[in-house]
């Protein structure tokens, strides 16, 4: 059926249903998973200031993608536990552009998003990451109805 499977998560609880169904779904398939997670640029300025107010032995912890590190070893350590085989990617930049780019990168044959953000006229007016990637998708996608 499908051989790789990437799914974004940013950490929330309806991204965290959308990790849960795609470790099941690739446990089920005996495919691999790829979790993305997407984060914006951080000042310089911002970091050193964070730094500042931290103990020095943790201030090399802070740096622009520490969220997004915690969030990745979270769902790993689901898939780990179902004993599917998983490959994280910490991105900077807009969540469905860094989704797409590791679809392509990878030749998935799906993409698991949540519905998170498709329901109303927002998405008319701003667009989504599920929208986006179900438009520009290189294969398959699947929305799980997360809300």
């Amino acid at each position: 059926m499908f051989s790789s499977i990437v799914v974004g998560t940013d950490g929330s609880e309806t991204a965290n249903e959308a990790v849960r169904q795609a470790v099941e779904l690739a446990k089920s398939t005996g495919a691999s998973l790829d979790i993305v997670s997407a984060y914006e640029p951080v000042s310089g300025q911002r970091l050193r200031d964070e730094r500042t107010q931290v103990p020095k032995d943790v201030e090399w912890m802070i740096n622009p993608r520490q969220d997004v590190d915690h969030t990745l070893v979270a769902a790993a350590k689901l898939a780990q536990a179902a004993g599917v085989t998983v490959k994280t990617h910490a991105r900077e930049g807009d969540p469905a552009d860094c989704i797409l780019d590791v679809a392509e990168e990878t030749s998935a044959g799906l993409i698991i998003v949540g519905n998170k953000g498709m329901t109303g006229a927002k998405r008319f007016l701003l667009g989504s990451v599920p929208n986006k990637i179900s438009h520009h998708a290189p294969c398959s996608v699947m929305i799980i109805r997360t809300t």
